[in-house]
C-alpha cells in the first residue's frame, strides 16, 4: 500500500496554478524527498494532503482512503513553516497543550517518548525563545510526531542548521522510518543532504510532477564520470576532446562522461607528454542532475 496517492491534484490562486494537475505516488516506509525551485508548488501541495487548503480539483488518497476521512486524518503529522509554539513556555509546556488539543491520553507519557525520539528529553524545561534553531526543528518534529502518526509531512527541516544540527536531523528522520514505521514526506533545498537519508524522490516545477523515481533508480540514471587534473590543463582538455564525445572543465578538474577506464585515460595523456597529479571516479549527485533536469526543462536552480 501507498502511503501518499495524489491524481490530477489542482490549486489555483487568482487564476493561476499554484499545483498544476499533479500525479504523485509516496511508499509506505519511505524517505520521500520533494523537490522544486521556489514557487514550484512543494508548500502547497503538502497544505492540500494536510487540509490546510482546498483543492481546485483531483483526487488524494492517504493509505488508500480519502484524505478528509477522519480515521486517516489522525494518522498524519506535520511541521509546515513553523512549530506554532508558545515562546515563553518551556518545551514540556508547548507540547502539553498540543496533547489537549489533539486529545491524547497518558499525555506526560507521550511527550516523554516524542522527546526520546529527538534527542530533546534533557530540555524539557527549557523556554522555547531559549532554543537554538535545530532544537526549536527538533521540538516542532516532536510536536508532529504526538499521537504516532504513520504519515510525517515536513517542509524544509534542516535549513539553516549548523553540521551537528542537520547530522542529528538525519539520525532522527532515519530513525523515525525505520524503528517506528513512519513514512517521511519531506522538501529541501540542501540536496546534498537529502541525498544521504531519501529513499525516493519527486521533482516538481511550476506545479507539475517532472520525474518520480527511487534512490536506486537515480543512482542507477546518474552519469558515471573521471575527473583528473594535469599541470597544463587545456592541452590535457583540448587532447582528450579530440578521443572522447563528453569532456568538460568544472570545478576545477577536467571531466570525463560515460568513460571510468581510469588506466586508458592516464595512458593516453602520458603518451601524448601530459602527467596526471590526480584522477578520481565518480557519479553525478541529486544536485547536478536536478540542475541538469531543471535546464532541461527550461528552469534553474535556486
Amino acid at each position: 500500500m501507498n502511503a501518499i496517492e495524489i491524481k490530477d491534484l489542482s490549486k489555483s490562486f487568482r487564476g493561476m496554478y499554484a499545483v498544476d494537475h499533479l500525479t504523485m505516488t509516496v511508499p509506505q516506509g519511505a524517505i520521500y524527498g520533494f523537490i522544486g525551485e521556489n514557487g514550484s508548488g512543494k508548500s502547497t501541495t503538502e497544505k492540500l494532503i494536510c487540509g490546510h487548503l482546498v483543492p481546485d480539483g483531483g483526487e488524494i488518497k492517504l493509505f488508500g482512503r480519502d484524505y478528509t476521512d477522519p480515521g486517516v486524518r489522525v494518522r498524519v503529522g506535520a511541521l509546515i513553516e513553523n512549530a506554532g509554539c508558545f515562546p515563553g513556555s518551556s518545551v514540556y509546556q508547548n507540547l502539553m497543550m498540543q496533547c489537549i488539543n489533539l486529545g491524547i491520553q497518558n499525555a506526560d507519557e507521550e511527550i516523554l517518548r516524542v522527546l526520546r525520539i529527538v534527542r530533546m528529553e534533557e530540555h524539557a524545561s527549557l523556554k522555547f525563545k531559549s532554543c537554538s534553531l535545530g532544537m526549536k526543528q527538533r521540538i516542532g518534529i516532536a510536536m508532529a510526531l504526538l499521537g504516532s502518526p504513520a504519515l510525517l509531512i515536513l517542509d524544509e527541516p534542516i535549513n539553516g542548521l549548523d553540521t551537528d544540527g542537520m547530522r542529528m536531523m538525519r539520525e532522527i528522520l532515519v530513525d523515525i522510518t525505520k524503528t517506528y514505521g513512519c513514512t517521511v514526506l519531506i522538501s529541501s533545498h540542501l540536496l546534498g543532504e537529502l541525498e544521504k537519508i531519501a529513499t525516493h524522490y519527486g521533482i516538481i516545477r511550476q506545479g507539475k510532477m517532472i520525474v518520480e523515481m527511487s534512490a536506486e533508480e537515480m543512482d542507477a540514471r546518474a552519469q558515471v564520470f573521471t575527473s583528473l587534473k594535469t599541470a597544463q590543463m587545456q592541452k590535457a582538455l583540448a587532447l582528450l576532446s579530440q578521443k572522447y564525445a563528453d569532456v568538460r572543465e568544472e570545478d576545477g578538474y577536467i571531466r570525463i562522461y560515460d568513460v571510468d577506464n581510469v588506466e586508458e585515460i592516464v595512458s593516453f595523456l602520458m603518451e601524448n607528454g601530459q602527467v596526471v597529479s590526480e584522477i578520481k571516479k565518480n557519479k553525478i549527485g541529486l544536485e547536478e542532475y536536478y540542475i541538469e533536469l531543471m535546464s532541461k526543462q527550461g528552469g534553474k536552480h535556486k
